[in-house]
Order: structure tokens, then sequence, then C-alpha cells
């Protein structure tokens, strides 16, 4: 076992450290790992908005008022809900960096250039504001490439020396605002172009050609296994591409996942045979078990496993939103976006737990869900409990046992090399401080 683990290991750690020396990726992961932070506390109000408990939306009511959801939705909404500007902020001081440039020039025609490809809405009152839904992960993807096209202008003309020099005796906060006009006026203007373009097309606007290009390929899928794949394979590249697959995903087909659910509750109120195994519970709570990806076990070996310092952090404050099926902070925290490692078993893992589950419903093993519509967030063998039994209980444990057993290898990659590089910034500083300490030791004449 530990031969096979080093071979992989072989095999792909040269590729993630070369994918890893990409200054684009790079100032991706930089992007995310700042926003890091901000999508750990959302996701951990998401969970008080929804715990999965007979009674609490009641009790919360009786304490808070009809409106106690805001208490809780305001700052996940404030957090996880506009994420995409959050994670450009990182991206383009990263990428500044690289350049050399000034980082706050590029963050702030980072963020311009996104809002202009942003459509705007009018609200009741005659004033105006930017859809949150583009500002969420959904919009990650127009984000991460206004930020890249929009510093790598702002260099490009800085390089070229096209810039408004004022006297060294002006001073250099003035001398910076004057020297990111022309950069700035090139940026706008060309995505200004760009909005404009997209106006005349049927998509009107780049968020909605993103989403109508990844939408209508889903419209066409039916509840088969096969197409079921399909779909998740799909939904898996969008997450791994930054975008919120599941909401993508969740417009087109659940309404036909529900539809398929309230026919096996029709079916079980009156005693009939439960007519489909693919519904909405299949998905939510039997192939999404821990989120997306189903990392419940990843976050299990993180917690368990993990040897650098960052991961060990990460896995104590990942692991308790993650059984409830909530795990943007390690999709976004590892990150399993734009990680070539990670991505493998991201993607494997929909089509291992559909496929498991699928064949324990089909040859009787398991019984198919009741069509009882439990919150999505309801952990892993209690949700199999009260949708197919004890049978369905065991099914999710050993699930999770999979799912553990998959990610550990490719985890166990990226957290070698997380701890490589810990343990070799130790020993510099430790090098440092003893040469410091040295060089004030006093010499003998």
């Amino acid at each position: 076992m530990e031969k096979a683990l080093n071979k992989l290991s072989d095999i792909l750690s040269p590729i993630a450290f070369k994918l890893d020396a990409n200054r684009y990726l790079s100032a991706v992961k930089a992007g995310l790992f700042g926003a890091m932070s901000l999508l750990i506390i959302g996701s951990v109000f998401l969970l008080f908005a929804n715990i999965p408990i007979n009674g609490y939306p009641e009790f919360m009511e009786g304490i808070l008022g009809s409106d106690w959801n805001s208490y809780f939705m305001v700052p996940y909404n404030m957090t996880m809900e506009i994420m995409t500007p959050f994670v450009m902020v990182g991206v383009a001081k990263s990428l500044a960096n690289y350049y050399k440039v000034d980082d706050i020039g590029a963050i702030l025609l980072a963020l311009v250039s996104f809002f202009i490809l942003t459509p705007s809405i009018a609200t009741a009152d005659g004033a105006t504001g930017i859809p949150t839904l583009n500002l969420s992960a959904s919009g990650l993807f127009v984000g991460m490439i206004a930020v890249v096209l929009s510093t790598e202008i702002y260099r490009w003309v800085i390089q070229k020396g096209w810039v408004i020099k004022l006297p060294d005796s002006v001073p250099s906060n003035v001398a910076r605002s004057f020297s990111a006009l022309v950069p700035g006026l090139i940026v706008i203007i060309l995505f200004n172009f760009v909005r404009i373009a997209f106006s005349f097309t049927p998509y009107e606007t780049a968020h909605a050609f993103i989403f109508e290009i990844l939408q209508t390929p889903l419209l066409a899928l039916a509840r088969t296994l096969p197409t079921t794949f399909i779909i998740f394979i799909f939904e898996g590249l969008l997450w791994s591409f930054g975008i919120h697959g599941s909401n993508i995903i969740g417009a087109v087909m659940n309404p036909i996942w529900l539809n398929l659910t309230a026919e096996n509750a029709a079916a079980f109120k009156i005693g009939a045979e439960l007519p489909n195994i693919i519904n909405a519970q299949f998905y939510g709570n039997f192939v999404k078990i821990g989120g997306a990806g189903a990392t419940l076990g990843l976050a299990l070996c993180v917690i368990m496993f993990a040897k650098s310092q960052q991961y060990k952090t990460l896995g104590k404050l990942a692991i308790v939103p993650g059984l409830f099926n909530i795990n943007e902070p390690l999709i976004f925290g590892l990150p399993i976006v734009l990680n070539p490692v990670l991505i493998i078993p991201f993607l494997i893992m929909p089509l291992l737990m559909a496929g498991m589950t699928y064949a324990a419903m089909a040859w009787d093993l398991v019984p198919l869900t009741n069509g009882a519509n439990i919150p999505w967030t309801t952990p892993p063998i209690i949700s199999g409990f009260l949708l197919s039994g004890w049978r369905g209980a065991v099914l999710q444990v050993f699930q999770i046992g999979v799912s553990a057993a998959v990610y550990y290898p490719f985890f166990r990659i990226v957290d070698q090399k997380a701890y490589k590089l810990e343990k070799e910034g130790t020993e510099g500083i430790e090098q440092v401080e003893d040469g410091a300490v040295q060089a004030t030791q006093p010499t003998e004449a």
C-alpha cells in the first residue's frame, strides 16, 4: 500500500509543483486563501440557520421572532453570497506583486472591470443595484477572467511607459494616483466595449453567457443513471473552476428531482411500490455525503492525518460544517478549486456514490428513499435512517469509508507538499536567527 501511495505521489507531485508555479493558478489560490476565513464564518452562519432538528425553527422563532432566520442568513449573505469580490482582491494583489506593479491600482481596476460586466437592476424606489447572485460563487468564473485580463492590461500599459509621471517632489500617494490614470482609462474603455458587445447578443451580459452555455446542455438530461453521471461530472467540473456547480445544476434539475421525490412520497403514503431510485434525496443525501464531491471522507482525512499546520487547522474548522453537508471551507480552503491533484477524486466520488447507491437500491439491498423531503443539512447516517431505514444508515457509513479511502492518497500528496514548504520555511527562519545571533557574539582580540 505504501509503495502504491509513493508511486502515485511520484507521478502527481511534479505536476502539482509545476502547476503551482503557474502565476495565474497561484494567484487564484492566493485569492481563495485570502477569503477563506470569511467563507468559513459564512458556512457556520448557514449551518445555524438550517440545523435539521425537529422543533428548532419553532424554538428560534419563539426567542427571536418570525424573522429569526435573517439573523443568521444576513452574515451568510454578506460573506458567502458576495464572495467573488473578496477573492478577486487576493488574485489581483498576487498578480500585481508578481509583475511588481502597484497592487492597489490592480485591485481597484479588477473590481471596476468586474462590475462593468455585471448587470445592474432597478429597485422599486428607482435606485440601481447589483444582483447578489452575480457576486456569489456563480459569478466567480467571470470574476477570475476579469481580474486576470484587467491586471494583464494594467501591467502591459505601465511597462510600455504610457503613464503620467510627476516630479519626485510630488507625494508618492498623489503620484501613484496619477500614474494609474492612463492604464485605468484603457482598462475601463476595453471592458465597456466588451459589455456593449454582449448587449447586442441574445445573452445580453457576460454572466448570462457563462450561465446559459453551461445550463443549456443540462436541459436534455433526464433521470437515468448514465445521464445522472453526466450531470455529476458537469457539476464537478464547474466546482473545479470555482463556479458554484450545485447552483447551476440545481436550477435545472431540482424541479425534476423534487417531482420524482413527490412521486415516491405519494406511493409510500398508500403503501405502493416506490417508483424512483433517482430523486432529490438520492442526490442530496446519498451522493453528496459531506457536500459536493462527497467530501466528508476528505474532511476526516484532513483532521486525522494532516501533517502540515495549515491543514491541521483547516480540518478543525471544516469537520463540523462537513457533517452537515457544507463543504465550502474545503472547496475553497484546501483548495479543491484549480487543484490538479484533488480535482481527480472530487470528480470520481459523485460517480462512485451514485453507482453504489443505485446498485444497492436496485438490488433491494437498501430500500428506495421514502419521499420525505428532509433538509439537505441533515447529517449522514441520520438522513439515511430517516429515508431508507437502518440499511440506509449502514450504506452511508460504508460510503463515508469509501470517500475517505479514495481521497486519502490524493490528500496525502498535497499535505506532504504543504508540510515540506512549512518545514523549509521554518528552517530558513532558524538559519537567519542563528546567523543574527552569531553576528552579535563578540570576537576575541
